[in-house]
C-alpha cells in the first residue's frame, strides 16, 4: 500500500494518510526500513504493510518512496 506522512511527532512515531480512508495510519520508528525517523518529513510519499496489533491496525515495513 501507499500513504503520506500526515503528522510525526518527536517521541518517534507518526501517522500516515491513506487515500480513499477516512482513518489515518500509526506506525512505529522501529518500523521503518531503509530510512531513519529522522530523515522522514510530513509530506513524504511512503509504501508499507498493514498489520493487526493490541490497539488496532498499524503500519509496518514504512519504506519512503
Amino acid at each position: 500500500m501507499e500513504g503520506t506522512i500526515k503528522k510525526l511527532t518527536d517521541k518517534g512515531f507518526g501517522f500516515i494518510a491513506i487515500e480513499g480512508e477516512e482513518k489515518d495510519l500509526f506506525f512505529h520508528g522501529n518500523e521503518l526500513v531503509g530510512v531513519s525517523y529522522d530523515e522522514l518529513k510530513e509530506g513524504d510519499r511512503v509504501s508499507f504493510e498493514k498489520a493487526d496489533s493490541p490497539k488496532g491496525e498499524n503500519a509496518v515495513k514504512v519504506t519512503r518512496i
